[in-house]
């Protein structure tokens, strides 16, 4: 498929990787911002374009990977005038409804992982979720993905939503504490990387065992020694975050 990639960051980046690797031609890169269009232009080895007047009309499918303020107003502008093309956005949080009376033919691709431009990731294992607005756009949508994830998985909107609502406990607060473990060492000139069979450890026990089961530490007994000394080593919104994540941790076991 000839496809047009709506969007130049860290998600546009790896799926434009996975879906030129996979067999498609991405025929152009729009981003507002040139340095981004053109790195990732350059990458893919076609052309960019920083003016949604002048995108190509000419592709089968538009992906727009955008950040969810930007995604409607954008996808007003482009979608009218697309055709026949398929219109599919890769927003966890988003509806698919707002192409509706936008788009003739619509829908949803959310890859649910992390993403970072220096960092590759093999998308074959990365579990995709699809919505579309007709059985011949979901077709378009797996026949693009062929190649690309062994994954696919239909969901609708309000599914995807509590989805990505779990995804961000499990992968963008987890990587805060991280950082302010990160912070917390740093203050006594102790290296990060004693943390990583720790933090590695804990990933693979849930691979097994259920999160709740995984859990250890002070809050699961309610160590109030403990408890108390670490918080007292904290300050302001650090120790509330301490206090309310133990907090939680103690109630969830007890429920």
């Amino acid at each position: 498929m000839n496809i047009t990639l709506i969007g130049a960051g860290r998600l546009a980046h790896q799926l434009g990787k996975s879906l030129s690797k996979a067999g498609h031609k991405i025929t152009e890169v729009y981003s507002r911002t040139e340095t981004s269009a053109k790195a990732l232009a350059d990458l893919l080895e076609t052309t960019y374009c920083c003016d949604l007047s002048k995108v190509s009309r000419d592709s089968d499918v538009y992906v727009f990977a955008l950040k969810d303020s930007a995604l409607e107003q954008v996808a007003s502008q482009i979608c009218p005038t697309i055709g026949e093309a398929l219109a599919i956005h890769t927003a966890g949080s988003m509806p698919m409804e707002l192409f509706k009376g936008k788009a003739r033919h619509y829908g949803v691709l959310y890859p649910m992982q992390t993403f970072s431009k220096e960092r590759n990731v093999d998308f074959t294992d990365i579990p995709c979720f699809i919505e579309a607005s007709d059985e011949a756009s979901e077709s378009k949508i797996r026949q693009m993905l062929e190649g690309v994830s062994q994954l696919i998985i239909k969901m609708d909107t309000d599914r995807r939503k509590k989805l990505h609502l779990a995804a961000v406990f499990a992968c963008n607060f987890s990587n805060h504490c991280y950082a302010m473990a990160e912070k917390i060492l740093k203050s006594e000139g102790i290296d990060f990387n004693v943390m990583l069979p720790l933090i590695d450890e804990t990933a693979r026990k849930v691979h097994d065992l259920s999160p709740a089961k995984a859990q250890t530490g002070p809050a699961v007994r309610w160590d109030e020694n403990v408890i108390q000394n670490q918080s007292n080593q904290l300050e302001g919104i650090d120790r509330d975050i301490y206090m309310l994540m133990s907090e939680s941790i103690h109630r969830n076991l007890k429920t």
